[in-house]
């Protein structure tokens, strides 16, 4: 992605060149090598909305102001939707681009407006005609994102080519001056009244003392709507997943972690959970002993889901079926909950319908194909983790250089995102 015009800086060569006389020069005269007078272009005129329905539409006028000392010879105004929201027309000068989900940003598409007239400093204008917005049917918690630019910002790398828009093109007209935003960014929540369905699958298990079961649980998202978590959005969901009583757990899934005889579970892997998106959880188990009545089960966990109006699909049973011969025990809590843990297994898949991304090693996708009107949508991928028992001492080489690994890798990580947002911003 383009970035902005970087300040003006000298050489380190001409620096050394001065010596301590030029240094001393060059200290007593900024004005001959200081930075230009750049433009300092401000985003307002949105705020928050809500209380919209599937197919409603609302209007977007955007406000660009220059609070700075030069004056912007172009501007280019972008809007930003989230996946439960669509725009109804573009202007033919502006282009929409449909952008994958990455990292943890959910799917979106970019509507970026060129405006060939300048704007000097003081100046607040706005656009004459507003860009409409429609909720679609997946729409629950969305977000609306503002950017103005004096330079072209470019297309997102991961996303589609862009499209121009058809509508009639759109300009700036002189607005008041009390109607200047504040920041070069400005993003508002857009709420719509809609419902999405959190239901998880039990399991039923089979097999006689001393062997190793497969138990695979599932959590999905129904639909109709998507849900995005975090600032704006819902609190996270958690997956709770108790073996049967009787049984140790030899592998857990990967992205499971015991808390007592219990296992605590992601619901998904990013921000949101895109609707006909599910999770898998897979466990092998050993049957340790017959237990009568033994029962295990999954469950989301506790919290307010206002969205979530069935409760009933909330918690589903884990049975144990032990044949042949074997001890008979009390009923009690699983053995595989805080000792004989071992290491991760393969499990945390995600997948959807209509349209689809994949990916592997822990990661994880959403997207819905074509440009925008789009309907459909989905996650899609699949997560894979090894295992190592817990034997004794000879693991813990392998297991220190796993860590190693895994910390460095989220350390070039958050030094990539923190630089991309740096870049953004």
């Amino acid at each position: 992605m383009p970035m902005l015009p970087h300040k003006r800086r000298t050489s380190r060569s001409a620096v050394a060149a001065l010596g301590a006389a030029g240094l001393i020069a060059l200290a007593a005269a900024p004005a001959a090598f200081g930075d230009e007078a750049e433009p300092e272009l401000v985003a307002g005129g949105i705020t928050p909305v809500g209380g919209l329905k599937p197919g409603n539409t609302f209007d977007v006028k955007a406000t660009v102001a220059n609070k700075g000392v030069a004056t912007a010879e172009k501007v280019w105004v972008s809007y930003g939707v989230t996946r439960g929201l669509d725009f109804a027309e573009v202007p033919s000068n502006c282009r929409v681009q449909h952008v994958r989900s990455y990292d943890e940003m959910p799917e979106r598409w970019i509507a970026t407006c060129a405006f060939d007239q300048a704007v000097a400093p003081g100046a607040v204008y706005t656009t004459a005609t507003p860009l409409r917005v429609k909720a679609l049917d997946r729409a629950l918690h969305d977000q609306l994102r503002l950017r103005v630019d004096y330079n072209d910002p470019g297309e997102d790398e991961n996303g589609d080519p862009a499209v121009p828009g058809t509508a009639p093109a759109v300009k700036l007209v002189e607005g008041q001056a009390g109607s200047a935003g504040s920041a070069r960014v400005v993003t508002v929540p857009v709420t719509t009244v809609n419902t999405a369905d959190y239901q998880v699958t039990g399991a039923a298990l089979k097999g006689k003392v001393g062997d190793t079961v497969t138990m695979k649980v599932k959590f999905a998202n129904a639909g109709p709507a998507w849900v995005l978590e975090g600032e704006g959005g819902e609190p996270g969901v958690q997956v709770m997943v108790t073996p049967p009583a009787g049984t140790s757990v030899v592998k857990r899934d990967y992205y499971c972690h015991a808390q007592g005889g219990t296992y605590r579970c992601p619901a998904h892997l990013g921000m949101y959970m895109n609707e006909d998106a599910h999770m898998a959880y897979t466990f092998d188990l050993k049957i340790d002993k017959r237990v009568a009545g033994a029962k295990g089960s999954i469950a989301l966990s506790t919290g307010s889901r206002p969205f979530d109006h069935n409760k009933a699909n909330d918690k589903a049973d884990i049975t144990l079926d032990v044949t042949g011969g074997g001890s008979t025990g009390s009923t009690g809590g699983s053995t595989g909950g805080s000792t004989g843990s071992t290491g991760g297994s393969t499990g945390g898949s995600t997948s959807g319908s209509g349209g689809s991304t994949s990916g592997s090693g822990g990661s994880t996708g959403a997207s819905t194909s074509g440009s925008t009107g789009t309907t459909g949508g989905s996650t899609t991928g699949s997560t894979t983790g090894g295992n190592l028992a817990e034997t004794g001492s000879s693991a813990l080489p392998i297991t220190a250089a796993a860590a190693a690994a895994v910390a460095a890798g989220a350390g070039t990580l958050l030094i990539a995102r923190r630089r991309r947002t740096q870049n953004e911003n």
